[in-house]
């Protein structure tokens, strides 16, 4: 990794290419840091979230899969609108300091939070959150970074995130291990640790003005860019690939029901998939600026086709559950960051956060239809025979969304 140190509040400006073509901005690696406290606290709790809704409040997998299509897709409510606002206000940062904040304060409310009405609630403020912040965060990113290494600066900014995403199940781990069920010293904790992340974005992340705030973008524009002839074919693509893309908590718990392992152990699962994400991030990253981001985006789920088609094998053990876990991390690694820097290449700068925010928005509504429908499916049939289901599914949409994003790159390169 390699940073700038040139980068200061109210000079950040993407680099030139001959003197930084092997650096990352100090903004990135700030957004980074933000990034990895936010994780150790969201998911000490998503960690353990699929583990407690089930077993300790008694949700049944159909109730889990409705609440973690909210977990997954009710952010795409805000995305849009957070995209906009960064856009319109020219000041992305203070967009991503609400929504850090929403999220922060939603982990002190899930204390008090026992029914399925109130946990649904707290986890609805938490992705609004998540979905306000992400859009004007990734155009920081963007904004910051030379054109040309754009699959680096974001691959660096989820490395730095997915140690944090790492570290959280240790901590989810660590409490339930000292005190078991202890849930609420789970919530404490992650709470002081977001409210942490806050605090280094608003006093050390420059508050940059952008290119829109002197263009005045308009939300006509807006419209205009995130529904034209550019975005049309890989927002195609990326909702076909959600809708067949199963929730982590869905197979974690799928490997949990066939190898019947403590339930102290369940967020280590995290942990495994996390360390695979976090090794592979910056090199998937370079690889995609070098080869094209759309082909590691489709090879990211290929990946994620094979880990399927482990999690359902009737039988298990160590080496399969590790394997199952590592492609999960292999699927992130390719798609997180690969994602926005492809679209961040297609629409003009005074509307990028608005372009990204439009991927995620359709990714997230994508994977709450895919949410729910894979928890009535488990309560139907069980989580083998309908992770095999979307295994052959994902194998037909894999194909269509190669298509779609055929040129793709090229046509990035040319905007």
């Amino acid at each position: 990794m390699y940073v700038s140190l040139r980068d200061r509040p109210g000079a950040d400006k993407a680099p030139e290419a001959g003197n930084a073509a092997r650096r990352v901005s100090t903004t990135v690696v700030l957004l980074g840091v933000v990034s990895l406290l936010t994780d150790i606290s969201s998911e000490s709790v998503s960690s353990i979230l699929p583990l407690y809704l089930t077993a300790a409040v008694g949700l049944s997998p159909m109730a889990y899969g409705f609440l973690d299509g909210v977990y997954q897709g009710v952010s795409a409510f805000v995305r849009l609108a957070g995209g906009y606002a960064a856009d319109r206000g020219g000041h992305p940062k203070w967009v991503a300091v609400l929504g850090y904040g929403a999220s922060a304060v939603s982990r002190l409310a899930m204390l008090p939070a026992a029914g399925f009405a109130a946990i649904t609630a707290v986890v609805t403020v938490d992705r609004l959150g998540k979905g306000l912040r992400t859009a004007p965060r990734d155009s920081l990113i963007a904004a910051s970074s030379d054109p040309k290494m754009l699959g680096r600066a974001f691959g660096v900014h989820r490395a730095l995130d997915t140690v944090g995403a790492a570290i959280g199940p240790l901590v989810a781990f660590a409490l339930l291990a000292s005190v078991p069920g202890s849930y609420d010293s789970i919530w404490v904790v992650s709470f002081a640790v977001a409210a942490v992340g806050v605090a280094v974005l608003v006093l050390f992340v420059p508050n940059m003005l952008t290119k829109a705030a002197k263009a005045q973008v308009s939300m006509r524009r807006v419209l205009r860019e995130v529904s034209g002839r550019r975005l049309r074919a890989p927002l195609v693509a990326a909702a076909v690939l959600g809708l067949v893309t199963v929730g982590d908590g869905f197979l974690y718990l799928a490997l949990q029901e066939r190898d019947d392992f403590a339930a102290e152990y369940f967020p280590l699962l995290y942990v495994g998939t996390n360390l695979a994400y976090l090794a592979l991030a910056i090199p998937l990253g370079r690889l995609a600026d070098r080869v094209g981001r759309a082909k590691v985006l489709i090879a990211g789920h290929g990946a994620l086709l094979t880990c399927y088609l482990l999690a359902a094998l009737p039988s298990g053990g160590i080496g399969l559950t590790l394997g199952t876990l590592m492609l999960l991390g292999v699927f992130y690694a390719a798609t997180d960051g690969v994602l926005p820097a492809l679209i961040s290449r297609l629409v003009p700068e005074e509307t990028r956060g608005s372009g990204i925010a439009a991927a995620q928005t359709v990714v997230a509504v994508a994977r709450f239809a895919s949410s729910v429908g894979f928890g009535l499916l488990w309560d139907v049939q069980g989580p083998s025979r309908s992770l095999v289901l979307f295994a052959v599914l994902l194998a037909a949409m894999v194909p269509v969304a190669a298509w779609l994003l055929r040129g793709i790159d090229r046509r990035g390169a040319a905007a």
